[in-house]
């Protein structure tokens, strides 16, 4: 496929996903509301269909191989994702955000998620294809990231030490309440923020540490960038319309942190032997599916004891 194709397909896509994204704000939600799980449950089905009609169609334009690659690329996303939702129960818990601007938040931080992750996939693919040495420094930090991950239990995250929340609220003045929902406004002939503005910011800023580990893990199935996006952008957006129907549930699979441990190492793995030995896609699927259903599995059959 030329390279006039091929941008047009990046032109498609894009326009494909603003248009469901403004269809989504504009229709759906055009007034602020509490999400309700059943709500929830469609638009993370809706997602995950389309995420997987998607998917079709790479099958037919480029083949199975690039297609299980997609595949693997959105599971893998889609799982390390799953931190993101104790992060944003933190935040929103730390800020008491009320549960109807909660949607808005995060409806707005995927618009900064899918700039700031299509600047580092570029950049992860542009690094990759020129230094080819670059593979074993992605597939090392995997490595450490997953080990890393065994012991950390606990979800919290340090968001008064934000150096970016820190300078904000050194430049910009803000309100004391949320002001019905608003991101800012105009008050006595000045701009002010509300503390709604200062949540999407933390929200943004800790996507991009998320960045940070995921995407290396999705370069080690693909260096095709569009496919690598794709994947990634389909799963946030389907994460994140979950959010309302399984964060209270998320606790229940206290072992996913194992799993998702061993995920990381073994793309990290795999990033290390690329050189040298081929790794099959459809084993790469098999490792990463198994791993991650059987961390869930035993999560369910051996639940956290209450404390009385």
């Amino acid at each position: 496929m030329g390279v006039i194709d091929m941008i047009w397909w990046w032109i498609g896509f894009n326009l494909f996903i603003f248009a469901m994204l403004a269809i989504d704000l504009g229709l759906f939600h055009k007034k602020d509301h509490e999400i309700s799980i059943k709500e929830s449950l469609v638009w993370s089905v809706v997602w995950v269909l389309v995420a997987l009609a998607f998917n079709a169609v790479i099958f037919y334009w480029r083949g199975k191989d690039v297609a299980l690659q997609f595949f693997t690329g959105y599971l893998i996303e889609r799982a390390l994702s799953v931190d993101n939702l104790f992060v944003f129960l933190t935040i929103f818990s730390f800020f008491r955000v009320a549960a109807r601007y909660q949607y808005k938040v995060l409806f707005w931080g995927i618009i900064g998620a899918v700039v700031m992750r299509a600047l580092f996939i570029f950049s992860g693919v542009a690094l990759i294809n020129k230094f080819s040495w670059m593979i074993y420094v992605f597939g090392i930090f995997l490595i450490i990231t997953g080990i890393k991950l065994l012991g950390n239990k606990e979800h919290d995250i340090e968001i008064e030490k934000n150096v970016i929340v820190k300078l904000f609220r050194e430049i910009v003045p803000i309100t004391p309440d949320y002001v019905d929902g608003k991101f800012a406004l105009l008050k006595n002939g000045g701009f002010f923020a509300t503390p709604l503005l200062v949540v999407l910011i933390v929200v943004e800023t800790t996507d991009v540490v998320f960045a940070l580990d995921s995407i290396p893990a999705i370069l080690a199935i693909t260096s095709d960038t569009f496919i690598v996006y794709t994947s990634n952008i389909f799963a946030i957006l389907g994460l994140r319309a979950l959010y309302f129907a399984i964060a209270g549930m998320m606790k229940m699979f206290r072992f996913l942190n194992y799993g998702l441990s061993l995920v990381l190492v073994f793309v990290g793995l795999k990033m290390m032997v690329s050189h040298f030995i081929e790794i099959p896609i459809m084993l790469s699927l098999g490792v990463i599916t198994g791993v991650l259903a059987l961390s869930i599995i035993v999560s369910l059959a051996w639940p956290e004891e209450k404390t009385k």
